[in-house]
């Protein structure tokens, strides 16, 4: 592992509770976990030499798959195990460093997994700065005004911004020196520094600054993840509505059958299939937001396979339709218009049934009722017709 190049530390080793699913350092980015971009853009650099990750014992797996969609070179990656604390691991990727003889005034750069648009730039920068001053990080201007509260929450002071910075990583370091603080700092029983610069400055090295990058963010929150996805030049999610229009006329018969639901009535429905006018109306609200025909396209009248078909089927159909675009579906809204049957005691049926052929919850399904105050076929109760909106979200 020896190496005149600058090692990289990656600190990977925490859980990132702040967003849900898999740690955020493993959370998907474009396809690739957030830790793979960033090997990969560290494989590129020529000034990096041996690159460690350090990770939690626990995520053997993730970053295995990290590690494979990097395309980092097994003879340049390297793994340490995690730590109680971010101090801890750091310490714990220095020691395998130093097991491997890494020259003890080579430069060492410390970098968080969870800020994965590492640049040749500012590693050059970094490099630069350890060479002269041994210690050195990189930080931006503090653009807006800072208050200092008190324990009422109340002002109690603004700080001089123009002596104020954000604080990034990487951080670099001279690698004996850095060594050294960190197991004077074990020794004294100190394991609560959050950044390896305070940890050098504590222990009496003087530490420089250097640009920093705006690109370097942390992805912390939801909100970080949609940033990044912009960074990478992805396009902007959208979102589509659209509308659909049913009606079937009465005939014999003894029920209707309305979202999904058979509602026992003096009358049914003629229709080729059961004749479901809130279903319908939703699979063309559906077929709508992608511009992809309606039923009667789709499931012609004329078809003897869909006599008596559970329009389910047809909404079912209109769902993958949509989801084979990369939309999904938040939430759809109908209105069914008639005189009778009353639709308010089934309201919350009709709701679960259609939420369970879109994968929606009750409360993203609208469902309404109105009469036609005895007005038109409707009012003459000569049958049933329905309105619903669709909405459904892309990914760009």
């Amino acid at each position: 592992m020896a190496d005149r190049k600058a090692a990289l530390i990656i600190v990977a080793a925490g859980h990132g509770t702040r967003l849900r699913g898999a740690p955020k350092q493993y959370r998907p980015l474009l396809g690739k976990p957030v830790l793979s971009h960033l090997m990969a853009r560290a494989a590129s650099i020529s000034a990096i030499g041996p690159i460690i990750t350090v990770t939690h014992p626990d995520h053997a797996a993730f970053y295995g798959e990290a590690l494979a969609a990097s395309g980092l070179k097994d003879d340049r990656a390297f793994r340490a195990p995690g730590g109680e604390t971010r101090q801890a691991s750091v310490c714990n990727g220095l020691e395998l460093l130093a097991a491997a003889e890494f020259p003890a005034d080579g430069i060492v750069l410390v970098h968080d997994a969870a800020r994965p648009f590492l640049s040749e730039l500012v590693v050059l920068r970094a490099i630069l700065a350890a060479q002269a001053a041994g210690a050195a990080m990189p930080v931006l201007p503090v653009v807006d005004t800072v208050a200092e509260i008190d324990a009422a929450g109340e002002l109690a002071g603004n700080p001089d911004r123009a002596r104020l910075r954000v604080v990034q990583t990487p951080q670099s370091f001279r690698f004996g020196p850095i060594l050294a603080a960190h197991r004077a700092m074990a020794e004294r029983g100190r394991f609560d520094f959050t950044d390896d610069a305070g940890l050098m400055l504590a222990n009496g090295q003087r530490v420089a600054t250097f640009e920093g990058d705006d690109g370097l963010f942390k992805i912390t929150l939801e909100a970080d993840l949609a940033r990044a996805k912009r960074h990478l030049g992805a396009p902007e999610p959208f979102v589509r509505t659209g509308l659909g229009y049913d009606v079937h006329a009465f005939t014999d018969g003894n029920h209707v059958t309305l979202g999904g639901v058979a509602i026992p009535h003096e009358r049914a429905l003629l229709g080729h299939s059961d004749a479901d006018p809130l279903m319908h109306a939703i699979t063309d609200a559906l077929l709508g937001t992608i511009g992809d025909g309606d039923i009667g396209q789709h499931f012609p009248p004329s078809d003897p396979r869909w006599k008596g078909a559970p329009s389910r089927l047809f909404l079912e159909n209109a769902r993958a339709r949509v989801e084979s675009r990369g939309g999904r579906i938040l939430n759809v809204d109908g209105t069914l218009i008639c005189e009778a049957p009353k639709v308010g005691p089934h309201r919350a049926a009709i709701a679960l049934a259609i939420g369970s052929v879109l994968g929606l919850p009750p409360e993203a399904v609208g469902v309404k009722a109105t009469t036609n105050e005895k007005l038109g076929f409707a009012g003459r109760r000569e049958g049933i017709a329905a309105m619903a909106v669709a909405t459904v979200a892309f990914s760009g």
